[in-house]
């Protein structure tokens, strides 16, 4: 990952390389990719005919993968499920599924080959076991933000947090935006304890604008559907689409205090 100097200095394509991860679905694949912002790693399993296994990898230097190691993931696309050590979870459309470290067999599997599930998951380091737990989409408490005039009237729904799943450092939950509304996060913010990963997802064929960087020194990159944004901790994170759309947002870090942030003043923006 850059260092903040560099990026004033990084040509377009440099940027999406350095900052961008896309083609993380492929039917019958489970793709992953790991990161060096607090060893997360990023995922995609999209099972159709035949069930999914999360391998382990080199990386981990575990015997399996979740030895030391959480993982939370939400469905984005058609019912599916995930058998964890023998223990099925059923997940519809925007559920969301927390796996403790110690987890040692995990597979994901559609209801339907044709109409296949796409688990997005994010992985960290973790150093104790907590339940297992899945959470409906229905169940997750619903904090409602922006305004029409502003044109950021969205949904917060929160997951894997102090207040609702467990974990270690893991936290996870999505944002939907309203019809009519198309930015997220603004005024932006950073929070040097926590990185941050955004997720794009039912955008259709509009485009998003995701802005990144220093906040005197902020870049931009165009992204589609189902594509990823990386956020160091010292960068902003925040979008402007050609119509509304949904975002996962996933940290990992020193705290997990979803309001521990350094807010900023558009004016100061650069």
């Amino acid at each position: 990952m850059p260092r903040a100097q560099e990026i004033a200095r990084m040509t377009t394509q440099e940027l999406r390389d350095s900052f961008l991860i896309g083609n993380i679905f492929e039917p019958g694949k489970l793709r992953g990719q790991f990161t060096d912002l607090d060893r997360l790693v990023i995922g995609g399993a999209m099972p159709t005919d035949e069930a999914l296994p999360l391998p382990n990898h080199k990386e981990t230097g575990r015997a399996f993968f979740l030895e030391q190691r959480e993982l939370g993931a939400i469905n984005v696309g058609s019912a599916g499920k995930i058998v964890a050590d023998g223990k099925t979870f059923a997940l519809e459309k925007l559920d969301c599924i927390y796996l403790p470290m110690g987890t040692q067999k995990v597979v994901f599997e559609s209801k339907s080959a044709k109409n296949p599930a796409k688990f997005y998951f994010l992985s960290c380091p973790a150093h104790a076991p907590h339940p297992a737990s899945m959470m409906k989409s229905t169940e997750a408490s619903p904090v409602a933000l922006g305004s029409q005039a502003a044109a950021n009237k969205r949904t917060i729904y929160k997951f894997i947090h102090q207040g609702g799943i467990q974990s270690c450092q893991l936290v996870m939950g999505f944002t939907a935006l309203d019809e009519g509304s198309v930015w997220n996060s603004f005024p932006p913010h950073t929070h040097w304890r926590r990185t941050e990963i955004y997720f794009y997802f039912d955008l259709g064929e509009n485009v998003l604008t995701h802005l990144l960087g220093e906040p005197q020194a902020t870049r931009h990159l165009f992204l589609h559907n189902e594509e990823i944004a990386l956020s160091p901790n010292w960068s902003i994170h925040c979008g402007c689409g050609t119509g509304s759309y949904k975002f996962i947002w996933g940290m990992a870090g020193e705290n997990q205090v979803f309001d521990d942030m350094d807010q900023l003043k558009p004016g100061d923006l650069r």
